[in-house]
């Protein structure tokens, strides 16, 4: 199930305008996306870790979360430097590895892990409700922001229903095997799913209309911001001119290309 578990906490970033670390968190994520220098890189991975320590956010979970994003790393650290054509570094058989291919490698691996950790520290300290309004708050259409509160809120009733399905092929005696047997009971299985889960939003749908749902969301507590929040912007912002400065001012990126 999905979790708000560091949304509950007392730090710096949890006091922050919900709107504030949006933007910034979002704003930091797509500078490192497009950057090609191992400075602003190591740079953000360094800045995301002081925010997991500012966020008060437990190390061991922080790391769980890191542990599944750098298992993918850890493929591309074999797959790219023998797909890649460039400056042989070792040999596996057949197959040259190549400069570039680490390189890239360990670029993807550095951008993955700041902006993950980033994201750990700003917008999982707040709650989906709020994550919803502060979205709501900045102008994102608001279909998508309600896709998304009704999709959080209903995923849960959808996975009881699944258990619920499950629960009642195994007691008929299914175990499943690589048959055709099998296949259609998982396609049935799916497909009442799916019927059920369409009957439930449209009972749903109607039990909003009776409450008066005229297709928006109000939310009685709002934004402004403090004191604090207007420290955090500078800051922030501070922090953005600071990692541009060094990506696009520095004279020789350490690019891949011309490695």
């Amino acid at each position: 199930m999905l979790s708000e578990a560091f949304a509950g906490g007392n730090s710096i970033f949890h006091r922050l305008d919900p709107r504030l670390r949006i933007v910034f968190a979002t704003l930091f994520s797509f500078l490192l996306a497009v950057s090609k220098s191992f400075p602003t890189m190591a740079a953000g991975l360094g800045l995301s870790m002081a925010m997991i320590w500012l966020s008060q956010i437990p190390l061991k979970k922080a790391l769980k979360r890191l542990a599944v994003i750098n298992g993918f790393n850890l493929v591309l650290f074999v797959l790219l430097p023998i797909t890649f054509e460039g400056t042989p570094l070792f040999c596996i058989g057949p197959a040259d590895g190549s400069v570039q291919g680490v390189i890239l490698a360990a670029q993807i691996t550095l951008k993955s892990n700041a902006i993950l950790l980033a994201f750990l520290s700003l917008v999982t300290t707040m709650t989906i409700a709020t994550l919803g309004n502060a979205l709501n708050r900045i102008h994102m259409p608001e279909k998508i922001v309600y896709l998304m509160l009704l999709a959080y809120r209903y995923v849960f009733v959808l996975e009881q229903e699944y258990l619920r399905l499950a629960t009642a092929i195994k007691v008929r005696g299914f175990e499943p095997k690589t048959n055709l047997h099998t296949y259609r009971t998982y396609a049935y299985l799916f497909g009442m799913l799916l019927v059920r889960a369409t009957a439930r939003a449209d009972r749903v749908y109607q039990s909003m209309l009776c409450r008066g749902f005229k297709g928006r969301f109000y939310c009685i507590h709002g934004f402004s911001f403090s004191g604090l929040d207007r420290i955090g912007s500078v800051v922030l912002a501070l922090i953005l001119i600071v990692l541009g400065s060094m990506e696009w001012l520095n004279p020789m990126p350490f690019n891949v290309m011309n490695f």
